[in-house]
């Protein structure tokens, strides 16, 4: 009897759903920490063994849907299921004695599954569904600790999470109409592509996706969120979990049709948040807030290529492969550095210079240091970002630079005592070897061009000034004793938050003056209003009832696809 090797993508989301239902058995489910290395192996699997571009028909559930692995999602799903394996062993460690283990390991699972299911739908529904359970799921993660700052990133990412998924659900109700009531991913990526089709559906989509890849300024949500998670739960949202943002832009916008004002926009708009995340993160006080407005800056530098080349009506053959390298070797050099926020200061003596080297090269990667793997994946980015894009990816390098020095003048100090578990410090090393290794094994595959054909040595030099001014500031700053301003995480969250502080003044005054004035009508709703968001506040911050919500909302999502 043989089996399938399309099967092998069903296993992928199948096998994480089966530990997460572990994790809420009475016996077992203290003891599925040690799973949590065990979850990815199948995508790991799928990466080498499975089928491209064929598609796994699954009869009866998610209205028929299908499975399907790309050329481009491979890169994707390799890189998430290669950063889930290894931040899963740091979580091991990390996670030993804490009383909340088995919830974290239960939203792990529940988690993972999502994330591996985006990057393998071949209909709306699948995705739709696999994205939700991403964007739910997490939660528990952000309020792992239930800290008042963690409670309070929670409700941030809630709220935003809901509107990104109303906003695509609306999108995707739209354009299925409008292609006949298929649901076939490729279907409706074809009628977008339409001259007639609308720009309404192009821009929730742009919405739904942008929240959760941190578009600026739809990005609030990251730098409140990835500090209060644990390091590894951190590690997966920046590397792995907002890559599903970027993985809906890259499946769903219409490549090889012009849209010139929807796609210069989305060009500002990523490349504004490239420079202006950078420079707010180089302001941080905590590395993983740094790390967090890291990430925002990178990702806006993926959504203004991608925006350019939406505008240029680029096909999608010169623009994904490029984004898909670029996204790996971020999801691998990003988590390194998040994992190395529990480890370094644990470390002394020869540990910490071992931890502390790796970190160094995932650092200078990340911003572009000429011959490493960084410049490598950024020089294929800047052929699809036209002249004007490749100026402004030449350029990050020196706020990139700025923020992850930033980053290594945050960490904590070395330990008196005791040294790192090796379980935390082998899939840091792992990791930064991984995002310095495999851009340049895969970019052939990828591009199509061997690696050193993008090597130019005068230009790379020519090219690298910006992150030699980046190193000159810094040393005249330490020279001259000037630090630099502290600024609160959150940027947005801080006008809005007094603006809704103001907002609610005003309801309660106009409440009490309704009360004593019309009691029956005005006033009586207004404070029925106030009651309830109190009241579902209260909901929000309770575990137990959070955590239900949470199954309860995929359950039914689920269900009514079935």
């Amino acid at each position: 009897m043989t089996i399938a090797p399309s099967l092998l993508l069903l296993v992928v989301i199948l096998w994480p759903l089966f530990l997460a239902f572990l994790c809420l058995l009475p016996k077992l489910g203290p003891r599925m920490l040690l799973a949590l290395p065990l979850g990815p192996l199948p995508a790991l699997a799928a990466v080498f063994l499975a089928p491209r571009d064929q598609t796994l028909s699954v009869p009866g559930v998610l209205l028929d849907g299908g499975l399907r692995l790309t050329e481009t999602g491979v890169l994707f799903l390799g890189g998430a299921a290669l950063l889930w394996f290894w931040a899963g062993v740091y979580a091991l460690r990390y996670m030993r004695g804490d009383s909340r283990a088995q919830t974290f390991a239960l939203f792990w699972m529940l988690v993972l599954a999502g994330n591996l299911g985006v990057f393998l739908a071949a209909d709306l529904a699948t995705f739709y569904v696999s994205f939700a359970l991403v964007s739910l799921a997490a939660y528990p993660l952000v309020i792992h600790d239930r800290k008042p700052a963690s409670m309070r990133a929670g409700v941030v990412y809630i709220i935003l999470a809901v509107v990104g998924e109303t906003a695509l659900l609306a999108g995707f109700m739209m354009i299925a109409h409008a292609a006949g009531g298929t649901i076939l991913i490729e279907g409706v990526r074809d009628r977008l592509a339409d001259p007639g089709a609308d720009p309404l559906v192009l821009w929730l989509l742009i919405a739904g996706f942008g929240i959760k890849a941190g578009l600026v300024p739809l990005h609030v949500w990251l730098p409140v969120a990835h500090p209060a998670a644990p390091v590894p739960a951190s590690a997966v949202l920046s590397g792995a979990i907002v890559k599903a943002g970027i993985f809906g832009l890259v499946t769903f916008l219409p490549w090889g049709s012009a849209w010139p004002i929807s796609g210069t926009l989305l060009a500002l708009a990523g490349f504004g948040g490239l420079f202006t995340a950078a420079l707010y993160g180089a302001m941080q006080g905590n590395p993983k807030t740094v790390l967090a407005y890291s990430t925002v800056s990178q990702m806006g530098l993926l959504m203004g290529v991608m925006g350019a080349a939406l505008a240029a009506g680029l096909p999608a053959a010169s623009v994904l492969p490029a984004v898909a390298l670029y996204a790996l070797h971020h999801g691998l050099a990003k988590g390194a550095l998040f994992l190395g926020v529990g480890v370094v200061g644990k470390a002394r003596g020869v540990a910490r210079g071992l931890v502390i080297a790796a970190l160094a090269m995932a650092a200078l990667s990340v911003a572009g240091l000429p011959l490493t793997a960084g410049a490598l994946v950024k020089s294929a980015i800047k052929g699809p970002a036209g002249d004007f894009g490749a100026t402004l990816i030449g350029l990050s390098a020196l706020t990139s630079g700025l923020l992850l020095v930033r980053y290594f003048f945050t960490l904590p100090a070395p330990a008196k005592s005791g040294g790192p578990p090796g379980l935390m410090v082998v899939p840091l090393v792992a990791l930064s070897a991984a995002a310095l290794g495999l851009p340049w094994s895969l970019y052939a595959r990828a591009t199509g061009n061997a690696p050193y054909e993008a090597i130019d040595l005068l230009a790379l030099g020519i090219s690298a000034w910006p992150l030699g001014l980046a190193a000159v500031l810094v040393i005249a700053a330490l020279g001259t004793g000037l630090r630099a301003p502290s600024l609160a995480e959150g940027d947005l969250l801080g006008p809005a938050a007094r603006l809704s502080a103001r907002a609610a003044a005003v309801a309660r005054a106009a409440a009490l003056a309704g009360r004593s004035e019309r009691p029956g009508e005005n006033g009586q709703l207004l404070a029925e209003i106030a009651e309830g968001l109190e009241r579902l506040e209260r909901l929000i911050n309770d575990r137990a009832a959070t955590s239900a919500a949470v199954i309860l909302i995929a359950l039914g999502l689920f269900a009514a696809l079935t």
